[in-house]
């Protein structure tokens, strides 16, 4: 009997435990939603980006997306996202998804440019650029690599400018 009442114990002990570690490890995480203004974004790609994705300036979480969906008149992805409001992003802000790690997931980085006019709540950020997929940067490469040693079209096999009609 006496035994079965120190299990007991130390089965509620190592929960309460593993209780207050899942509390920490939620409150450290910051995996919360900005409630903040909506602003949107439309980009030509935002592959591996994900609803819930933070929004960040200078690596500081300022926000989430809240939202993706496709402009059917221009084909381009609608990125919806909430940004906190302490926070007033100058009209010429550039909105660009970054990537966390060469394996890790992608986030949407913001860089504030300078101008003194502030985006209103439901604006529209009109400066973004598409990061290129790991598939295409590998593609590059190794189109770079073949033609290493190849001289520029227009040139001779010694640099020089080539001869009309190839003598």
């Amino acid at each position: 009997m006496r035994k079965n009442v120190i299990e007991t114990v130390l089965g509620a002990v190592v929960l309460v435990v593993a209780g207050f570690f899942l509390a920490f490890a939620y409150a450290s995480a910051d995996l919360r939603k900005v409630k903040g203004y909506p602003l949107t974004a439309q980009f030509s790609s935002i592959s591996g980006l994900q609803n819930g994705a933070d929004v960040r300036i200078s690596g500081v979480r300022v926000g989430s997306v809240v939202g993706l969906t496709l402009d059917p008149a221009s084909y381009l992805a609608v990125v919806h996202m909430s940004i906190d409001p302490s926070i007033q992003l100058p009209r010429d802000t550039v909105a660009l998804v970054a990537s966390e790690s060469l394996l890790g997931g992608k986030y949407l980085a913001l860089e504030p440019g300078g101008d003194p006019e502030h985006l209103p709540p439901d604006g529209r950020v009109e400066y973004t650029q598409s990061t290129p997929g790991f598939e295409q940067l590998l593609g590059q490469v190794i189109f770079s690599l073949q033609n290493i040693g190849k001289p520029p079209s227009g040139q001779g096999p010694d640099g020089a400018p080539a001869k009309p009609g190839g003598k």
